[in-house]
């Protein structure tokens, strides 16, 4: 590779070529260049950048920008090789200094914006002149253009557009304001779900290039609304955004793609970027039922479905990958947001959801946390040490429940949601939430829960068949001795530091107590107990 690169630095235009697609070819899947020196480093990057930047030897442009894209793969020494010429140049080849030069070589275009996000994504120096030198600019103003370019030069400017936003936070508000971010990439979602239907035969379905192009998009409105949902007064023009972006989220969540693969992707994209919209804008969610098409188990009180049901099997879908204490953050914690927000925000969402969460029980036999369902696999993470995840779940189910202490012991069993009542002061029993949810019933027993339900156990949450009293031919003193060592053992574990004896305070909350003697105290007034674990 030294001969080949040498022959590139000679400039001799006779081998220069040849020599540049031998260190292409050789070089394709390679990540790392520890032979090259800082030096023979500098001197290459030199010789390309002289190359790209002669108008004269356009025909060494595609190839001198893609060996930089292949030695931008490497973040050593990266910082040091980066100047503000460099970028402009490359800027410039990628037809975004328009005022400057024209270039309708798409190959070479789509091969300079390669370049600079490679560079920007590895450099902080990059990426920090990226927010100043025009680059946004030109991104700009070329998506007003979008109809009549090439697919990857859609693709890269919004992949350099997301990465200048991500890694440059000051640059969101000027996307947003000051360029009309969100007014530009609103029209390009729109004219792609448009451009879809008119080249569609029969039902419009997303080809996988349109699919890759959204998600780009998708990545890049997260970052400019990244806070939307904490601003306390939303002016009228962003919200109308908003609005209108809710409602082509709901477009792209009901479409079909070419690859199964890329629609989870895409709903994933989407799923994000819903954490941030204001509750209000949910309600563009669903709209009413218009023809017979839609399927039965889609449409509730008149209204069709579609977009919260793939919403709910999004959710599904996460639990079919393996779910470990590791990835429940990023693999849960964004749909979760988002069902919660939903059923927050409208009761037909709330009264949907719970229908296909919580169904009418029958399953009064295993644990709640027992089984395959959704409502099981939720269950399970009521009790995950992953305090985000677990307050989601617990507020979702909750509220699925219309925030009724004993219709989440009878889903959810007792034991499971004992740290959400703690939290909200419910251990004591609490009372259900006043004008916020209608007085209608949702509930219908089952014959199987009928059946067993004076067997239900309330803490475990299933049936507990009756078993004879373990004391029952015990004398009383037996029994004294009994509890005397119960309560010995409790105070032993006390002074170890191993759990905490706790009684329910006037406030529905877990208050410590300084010695186990005070457990007959709550006995006496008929005060409930419980233990906690020390943390």
């Amino acid at each position: 590779m030294e001969i080949e690169i040498e022959k590139i630095i000679s400039g001799n235009v006779d081998v220069v070529q040849e020599s540049l697609n031998s260190f292409i070819k050789n070089n394709a899947t390679v990540f790392t260049f520890n032979e090259l020196n800082q030096d023979l480093r500098k001197d290459l990057w030199k010789a390309l950048f002289t190359y790209v930047g002669d108008d004269s030897k356009s025909y060494l442009h595609s190839s001198s920008l893609t060996a930089i894209r292949i030695l931008s793969r490497e973040k050593k020494g990266l910082e040091q090789l980066i100047t503000a010429e460099y970028l402009d140049l490359l800027l410039q080849r990628g037809n975004l200094k328009c005022e400057h030069y024209e270039n309708e070589n798409y190959s070479v275009i789509v091969e300079a914006l390669k370049c600079l996000c490679n560079i920007i994504y590895q450099s902080h120096v990059a990426a920090t002149l990226s927010s100043t030198n025009g680059s946004l600019e030109g991104i700009m103003n070329r998506s007003k253009k979008y109809k009549n370019l090439p697919n990857d030069v859609k693709m890269f400017d919004m992949k350099l557009l997301f990465l200048i936003t991500a890694l440059c936070r000051e640059t969101r508000a000027k996307v947003k304001g000051e360029l009309h971010g969100l007014t530009y990439l609103i029209e390009i979602l729109e004219d792609t779900l448009e451009s879809e239907s008119h080249n569609s035969d029969v039902s419009c379905k997303l080809s996988d290039q349109a699919t890759d192009l959204v998600c780009e998009l998708l990545k890049v409105l997260f970052n400019l609304t990244i806070h939307a949902d904490s601003w306390v007064n939303l002016d009228e023009e962003d919200e109308a955004h908003y609005v209108k972006l809710v409602g082509i989220l709901y477009k792209f969540l009901t479409i079909q793609t070419e690859n199964v693969d890329k629609r989870l992707e895409l709903h994933s994209q989407i799923v994000n970027l819903l954490t941030n919209m204001p509750n209000k804008c949910y309600l563009s969610l669903f709209v009413p039922v218009q023809d017979d098409v839609v399927p039965k188990d889609m449409q509730y009180e008149e209204q069709n479905m579609n977009a919260i049901m793939e919403l709910f099997n999004f959710l599904e879908s996460r639990f079919k990958i393996e779910v470990t204490i590791q990835n429940q953050q990023e693999l849960l914690s964004p749909i979760l947001i988002v069902l919660l927000k939903s059923v927050n925000s409208s009761r037909i969402i709330r009264r949907y959801l719970r229908l296909k969460i919580l169904p009418p029980l029958k399953d009064v036999h295993n644990r709640p946390e027992q089984g395959s369902t959704l409502r099981n696999s939720l269950c399970r993470l009521l009790t995950t040490p992953i305090t985000n995840v677990r307050d989601l779940v617990a507020d979702l189910l909750f509220i699925l429940c219309k925030e009724n202490v004993g219709r989440m012991i009878k889903y959810t069993g007792y034991g499971n949601a004992a740290g959400l009542f703690a939290q909200r002061g419910l251990l004591g029993g609490g009372k259900p939430a006043e004008g916020r949810y209608s007085s209608d019933s949702e509930d219908s027993d089952t014959e199987e829960y009928r059946e067993y339900k004076h067997g239900i156990n309330p803490v475990t949450g299933c049936y507990d068949p009756s078993r004879p009293s373990p004391t029952m031919n015990m004398t009383e003193e037996q029994k004294e001795y009994e509890a005397m060592q119960l309560v010995n053992l409790m105070d032993n574990l006390t002074r170890q530091g191993i759990v905490q004896p706790c009684r329910i305070g006037e406030d529905g909350r877990p208050q410590p107590i300084e010695h186990v003697f005070q457990l007959q105290e709550s006995l006496l007034t008929d005060q409930p107990t419980n233990i906690h674990e020390s943390k």
